[in-house]
C-alpha cells in the first residue's frame, strides 16, 4: 500500500485489532505478553488475542514499518532478554489519523442523531 494512500483521510479502517496494538504502544514500548494484557484491558476483554494472531498481527506491523523491535533490559526466567515493540513515526501517524477518523464518524452520528452524549 502506497505511504500516501496511508496517510489519506479515505486510508483503510484499521481492524480492531491492529488499532488496539498500535494504542497500547503510545505510552511506551511493550513486550508481547503486556500488548496481550493491556489490548485485553482497553477492549474490556472483548478482543483476546492468541499468541499467533498477536505475532502474526506484529510481524505485519513490522513489516509495514509502524512499529520496530528493540531489546528490553528486562532478563526472563530463561535468561533471554524480551523483545519490546515501539511505535515508530509512521506509526503514530497512522494511529492519529485513524483517530482522527473515528471522531469524524461520531461527529457525524451526534449530529445525525441530535445526541450529544453517544
Amino acid at each position: 500500500m502506497p505511504l500516501l494512500n496511508q496517510l489519506s483521510p479515505e486510508h483503510e479502517p484499521l481492524s480492531e485489532t491492529t488499532y488496539l496494538i498500535l494504542l497500547t504502544l503510545v505510552a511506551e514500548p511493550k513486550h508481547g505478553y503486556a500488548i496481550m494484557k493491556t489490548v485485553e484491558a482497553l477492549s474490556e476483554g472483548r478482543t483476546r488475542l492468541s499468541t499467533g494472531t498477536l505475532y502474526g498481527a506484529l510481524n505485519r506491523l513490522l513489516e509495514a514499518s509502524w512499529i520496530e523491535r528493540i531489546d528490553n533490559d528486562e532478563p526472563v526466567q530463561t535468561r533471554r532478554l524480551r523483545k519490546a515493540y515501539r511505535l515508530t513515526h509512521l506509526g503514530q501517524t497512522i494511529l492519529t489519523a485513524e483517530i482522527a477518523r473515528l471522531q469524524r464518524l461520531v461527529t457525524l452520528a451526534r449530529l445525525q442523531t441530535g445526541k450529544e452524549a453517544l
